[in-house]
């Protein structure tokens, strides 16, 4: 994406991306109905999966809809700051992490 890599016109890219956020997304149900909690009743699972549709539409930004460079870049690094709220949320179960 910054070095203009031919990587991210490969095939097995495009197809990887959904992927990977079908298998987040599942997982995130998954442990729901494990741990017996409702994301509209438990905060740190409500914005734990809020950030995880986030996370997808920066990807979707980044990989595909961005229009220049700089607005994929961006999207790219919002991603991973919105993926590391993710994990600090999931790790702490608190909504409103700081790190």
């Amino acid at each position: 994406m910054i070095t203009d890599s031919d990587l991210l016109r490969e095939k097995w890219v495009k197809i990887l991306a959904p992927v990977i956020d079908t298998v987040l997304l599942i997982s995130a149900i998954i442990q729901a109905i494990k741990i017996n909690q409702f994301p509209l009743y438990d905060q740190w699972l409500t914005a734990k999966i809020l950030a995880l549709f986030i996370y997808i539409a920066l990807g979707m930004v980044a990989l595909n809809y961005g229009t220049t460079k700089n607005i994929k870049i961006i999207a790219w690094l919002a991603s991973l700051l919105c993926f590391s709220y993710i994990v600090a949320v999931a790790m702490t179960r608190n909504p409103t992490v700081i790190y």
